[in-house]
Formats: structure tokens, sequence, C-alpha cells
């Protein structure tokens, strides 16, 4: 045994058997000191990484050279990538960003979901199950009383009747069965639920602790999956009614129980506002809102914009071409429409794809890299408005041929109609008719906002479609009708509108309460809206070719 090793083995530098060598290189897999750093660089004909002891591993090869370093990540393919594959043409035209963005911003998600699981989607589910014991107590504690009473009625009316005393018991006994089955299924599936989010919390805690970008890069939310609640179990119990005693009708009034009922009653997982205060910092609008830069676009005039990143937006204008913009590097990626016309409206989904709604050949297209996929195909109705929610569903707001038929939005899951929306409870149409634009957004709280011209007003119903209210606008902020266009809403769940014909942006809130009016950053006709993650607000101006980035909240 080699003198200089210790009986606890001490780690040494595998060049000059220094102990406890500080520096390791990702590439050899060996240990060094700071003095044999510059000696193992000296071997040229090797790459090398050398990264300090406690950051070891967090170097990922190439995949298709397995001698260099992944330094870039390549957003079409959705791979990481060394700086040979740039020139190679599998990668010709597309777009690369620096690995460590890539990791950052998908910590950013994974920290994200944990926070929402550990604060907000757990509590939830150890309330429910918590619940449940309540329940059984119930039951004991109201079937002992129902018993009891049953056996007092009983005492007072002639053996004749015991026969019948004991098949109500029978029958009060199954149904305390049929209600404890119920309970015992529901309360399973909740532990099962919860031991899924148990270990998700698990896995998002080591992922977030883990340089290893292919595990990272590969993490797919289970978020939405777990915000839709098991059902709500709502049982009436049985009662009992005794009746008076009478010799010749004994069995029929002596008394009955009245029927189990056991129902379930669908609820999904919201933030409500108190979880909203927690789950995002508290922000406040500032006095004047200021533009924080401008884009110039290769358009006439813009009308939709949609965020992709806090850098990246894409941009619909007077043409067939949609286009991505970076604030700073300016044009990034052109595509022209599948059909050659000019798209409606542009939303980005919650795997970065645009989608477009066509309102000439009536379609709603989905553009994955390069590559354009007709998703909906509507007979008789034309797709205006679009929206992608974080659950993954896509709202589309669109008008009727018949122009006396009111407009209707539509929720889309996996493409395939899973709501529609168009009246309220007395049957009157929540929307405008044929030939008026309009926009579609969704509240945090899951209200649906639409933007509606025709209606000259923003019609917003909730999760279920119910009327919520409308906001018709304020007519002493404004000279002209309120002339709603594009709409967004932000992280404090304010709804930002765009008035075309008034050169301003109206905020107001979850409730449809006034607070600002933004007309102080030169807008002219202010057309499309979007906010990015830092709630910065993007207009496009239709009267010109420049797209505003300004900053109205602290």
């Amino acid at each position: 045994m080699d003198p200089r090793r210790s009986a606890q083995d001490v780690l040494r530098c595998d060049l000059c058997e220094t102990p406890v060598p500080p520096m390791y290189c990702d590439i050899c897999h060996i240990h060094l000191c700071k003095a044999c750093v510059g000696e193992h660089l000296s071997e040229f004909a090797k790459e090398h990484k050398i990264v300090p002891f406690g950051k070891r591993g967090s170097t990922t090869k190439c995949p298709n050279h397995s001698s260099k370093i992944s330094e870039l990540y390549c957003e079409q393919c959705d791979i990481p990538i060394c700086a040979q594959c740039t020139s190679s043409t599998q990668h010709q035209g597309h777009t690369f960003v620096y690995i460590v963005d890539i990791l950052e911003k998908q910590r950013s998600v994974l920290q994200k979901d944990l926070q929402e699981l550990e604060k907000f989607i757990f509590p939830k589910y150890q309330e429910i199950a918590l619940s449940i014991p309540v329940q059984k107590g119930t039951l004991k504690t109201s079937s002992q009383k129902i018993a009891s009473d049953i056996s007092k009625h009983g005492e007072e009316m002639h053996r004749q009747i015991d026969v019948i005393i004991k098949n109500l018991k029978s029958d009060l006994d199954g149904m305390d069965s049929k209600y404890l089955t119920a309970l015992n299924k529901h309360e399973d599936e909740i532990k099962h639920m919860l031991s899924h989010i148990i270990q998700t919390i698990a896995d998002l805690k080591k992922m977030l602790n883990s340089d290893d970008v292919g595990l990272v890069s590969a993490y797919k939310s289970r978020n939405a999956e777990f915000r839709r609640l098991p059902p709500k179990l709502t049982i009436t119990l049985p009662s009992f009614s005794p009746q008076k005693i009478n010799k010749h009708q004994i069995y029929e009034h002596f008394g009955s129980l009245s029927e189990l009922s056991i129902e379930t009653e669908e609820h999904n997982y919201t933030m409500d506002s108190a979880s909203t205060e927690h789950s995002t910092s508290e922000r406040s609008l500032i006095d004047v809102p200021q533009i924080v830069t401008e884009i110039n676009t290769d358009y006439e005039y813009v009308a939709a914009v949609c965020c992709l990143s806090d850098d990246d937006i894409w941009i619909r204008g007077n043409s067939n071409i949609l286009k991505l913009y970076n604030i700073q590097r300016g044009l990034l990626k052109s595509i022209q429409t599948k059909s050659g016309n000019c798209a409606d409206n542009i939303a980005v989904i919650g795997n970065g794809d645009l989608v477009y709604t066509d309102v000439t050949n009536r379609t709603v297209n989905i553009v994955k890299n390069k590559e354009i996929e007709t998703v909906i195909t509507l007979h008789g109705w034309i797709p205006k408005g679009v929206y992608s929610t974080p659950c993954g569903d896509i709202l589309v707001a669109m008008n009727n041929d018949d122009w006396k038929t009111p407009s209707k939005v539509v929720r889309y899951s996996d493409f395939t109609e899973k709501q529609s929306i168009q009246y309220n409870d007395n049957g009157q149409a929540l929307y405008s008719p044929y030939g008026f634009a309009k926009y579609i957004s969704e509240n945090r709280n899951l209200d649906i906002c639409v933007s509606d011209w025709g209606a000259r007003a923003v019609v917003v119903v909730n999760q279920e479609g119910k009327f919520r209210f409308s906001y018709t606008g304020l007519p002493s902020s404004t000279k002209k009708p309120f002339g709603p266009y594009g709409i967004t809403v932000d992280s404090q769940s304010h709804i930002l509108i765009a008035d075309l014909g008034n050169h301003g942006i109206h905020i107001v809130d979850r409730d449809g309460q006034f607070l600002r009016f933004i007309d102080n950053c030169h807008l002219k006709k202010p057309f499309g809206l979007c906010v990015d993650t830092r709630d910065n607000l993007f207009v496009t101006d239709n009267n010109s070719c420049i797209v505003k980035k300004i900053q109205y909240q602290k």
C-alpha cells in the first residue's frame, strides 16, 4: 500500500499527490491541485474543462462529438450541442442559446412548480384528506342517533312491528356500508394523488440541485394534472321520520328512512386572491408609465404581438409573414403562413410553439420550427382571437357566417371542442355578431376575458362560462367611444385593454374596477398587447411599424 495514502484514503491530486485538491477536470475526470492545472492544460491534443471540485459533473458532453463540451443549446432540435455542431447542415438556420441560460430558465420552471406544489396544491389535498375522518365521525354520530330514535319509537309499538324495526336497521346498515365504501374509495384516491405529489416534490428538489442538463431539460410539468382536484363528495345522510301508531296500518305509519344521497361535484384547483398574494410579489402601478424601448419592424404597420420570452416577441403585421424579434438583436426568424393569407391573431402555447388564426380558410394553425400544422378547421364559423391557457387548452373567439348569430368562445383540449360559451343564464347573447374584431385572454383566476369591439365592451365570464361583468370604459377618461382591441392580463390579475380610438390603454382589476388609463407614451392606435414575466407591457402601434415596451408597474 502506498505509504502516502492515509487510513482514511485522503483525496489527492492525480498528478502530484497533493492532499485535498480544489480543482477537477470534467473531461478527463481527474483531481488537480492549483499548481498542476497549467500542466494538465498543456496537453493540447485533448479538450479540457477545469472546474472547482464542488462543480464537478456540471459539464455535458456533446452527443455528436464526445470529445467536445456542450456549451450551446439548439432551440429547434431541443438538444445540447458544441460549437462545432453549429456549422453542420443539421443545424443550419437554427437558433442557439448558451446552455447555462437554458439551465437557469428550466430551474425557474422547476422552482415555480415546486412552490405551487408545496404552498398550494399539496395543502389542498391535505385539507381534503383531513375532512374524510370528520365525515366518518359525523356518519357514526348521525347513524347512532337515528338507530336510537328508531328503537325508542319501536318500544311504543306492539311486538308485531319488531320485524319492521329489524328491516329498517338493516337498510340503515346497508346505507352506512355504501357511504363508507364511497368514503374509503375517495380516501384511497386522495392518498394516491398525495403520494404522486410528494414524489414529484422530491423529484423537483432533486432536479433543482442537479446540474444534469439532460435530466432537467427533460422535465415535464404535471402541475396542470394536479390542479384538477378530485370531485367533491357530497352526501345527504338519511333521517328517520316517525309516524303516530295506527294499529291497522302499523308498517305504513311506523316511519321510514330517507334515501342515502352520494353526489360528486367537480372542483378544480385555482389560486384565490389570498393565494395569489403569496404566489406573486405584490406590485403597484407607477404614477407615470414610461417607454423602456421601441422595436422597429419591417412592416408598414403592426397589429398583433405575443411574448415567446422576456426578450423575444412574435409579431403579426400587414403581410402573410409572421416574424420573431429579439429586443436587442432584431429580426430572428420569418415564417410565411401556410395558406399565404394574412394571419388574424397569434399566441404562444406552453412548449413555445406559435399558434395563429386564419380567417380566410377558417383554420387554427401551429408553427413547429418551420413546419405549419393545421389543427382546427371550422365550418360556418370564422376564428378571430386565440389564446393558449397555462393548462394547455386553446381558447378561440369566433364569429358566425350568419350576421344575426351571436359570436362565441370555444375551448379546445387536444384540439377537440371541450366547452362552448355563447349565451348568459337568461339566454341573451354574450358577444356581438358577425364582422367585429374580438381578442381573448384568460386571467389568473381562470376568468375568460373577451375584447369585443362590436359591443364596445370587454366581456368577462368565469371558468364555467357564467357571466361576471362587462367593462365599457370610462367616458371621463376618453374623448371618443370605447374601442377595445388587444387584451392581456398580468401577474396581479389586472386586465389591460387597448383603446384604439382614444390612443391609450385601460387597466382594470379582476372585478372590472377601473385603475388607470395610459395615454402618455405617444401611442397612436394601440392594437395588440402582451406582457412578459416581469409585467412589462408590449404594445403594437397600428399607425406605424413600431412595437413599444412600456413599464407601468414598480
